[in-house]
């Protein structure tokens, strides 16, 4: 783990173990707390590790947690599937890389061409690397330079794109945010991550306070409603899919609602 992944661990415990009540977890409150949440002792106390041990986990340093203790850890803070994931992923050993922009096959481009229903390819980063004319009719991803083709700016830094979710762009924005932290986490430090990051935060006043939160969550299927000021209101339900040449290109897939 690099002092990177480290300070991340560090945080992810911290802000789930700040959300826990006393009560969630079967114990008095009879004490003043200074803060929100459980005491470092009280999770350590649930999880059967050291207190000086776990204070060095939430501190960054360089810890390295066995895989029983990362579910002790799991079941102390009562996290869910997805964050037990996530903190396992945080906990394992990856030796130094950098990112670079992946590249999307051939094949899968001319797959695209022939959908009738809008689709895209994202990578890691959540750059739009490749779409099909459906998508560009919707999304217009071939008029947006290249630097900002990307689903999170889009989405938190474009009026436009805030229009078109219209009251539900909050829901769907933080939504976006902890299922791009989940990734975010394993690649933070790297200068693609740390300046996307810095465009957000420039681009979009709500977004310290979401990522913040620390929320993690899966990618899963669902439904948007896109408000379109020439052909009305839509819906469409999504639904992603790993590619099998690069797990880290992802295709979008969006089907219209009668």
């Amino acid at each position: 783990m690099d002092s990177h992944k480290h300070a991340e661990l560090g945080s992810f415990l911290r802000s789930r173990r700040e959300r826990l009540r006393p009560e969630m977890v079967g114990l008095a409150d009879g004490r003043r707390r200074r803060t929100a949440g459980l005491r470092r002792e009280e999770v350590a106390e649930r999880a059967g590790i050291g207190v000086d041990w776990y204070v060095r986990l939430e501190q960054g340093r360089a810890v390295s947690p066995s895989v029983t203790t990362v579910d002790a850890l799991a079941r102390a803070l009562l996290l869910d599937e997805a964050e037990h994931a996530h903190l396992r992923l945080l906990t394992q050993h990856a030796g130094p890389r950098a990112f670079e922009t992946e590249t999307v096959p051939d094949t899968i481009r001319r797959m695209l061409a022939g959908l009738n229903a809008p689709a895209y390819v994202t990578g890691r980063r959540w750059d739009v690397l490749a779409w099909n004319d459906a998508a560009d009719a919707l999304f217009a991803y071939s008029r947006i330079p290249e630097a900002d083709r990307n689903t999170l700016i889009s989405m938190l830094t474009n009026e436009k794109t805030r229009r078109l979710f219209g009251e539900a762009w909050e829901g769907e924005a933080r939504r976006m945010i902890a299922e791009f932290r989940a990734i975010h986490d394993l690649w933070s430090g790297d200068p693609a991550f740390v300046s996307l990051l810095e465009r957000l935060r420039a681009g979009c006043p709500e977004f310290q306070g979401w990522w913040d939160s620390h929320d993690i969550r899966h990618a899963q299927a669902g439904r948007k409603q896109l408000h379109f000021r020439a052909r009305g209101t839509q819906q469409f339900e999504y639904v992603s899919f790993q590619a099998n040449d690069d797990p880290a290109l992802k295709l979008v897939i969006y089907t219209a609602v009668p």
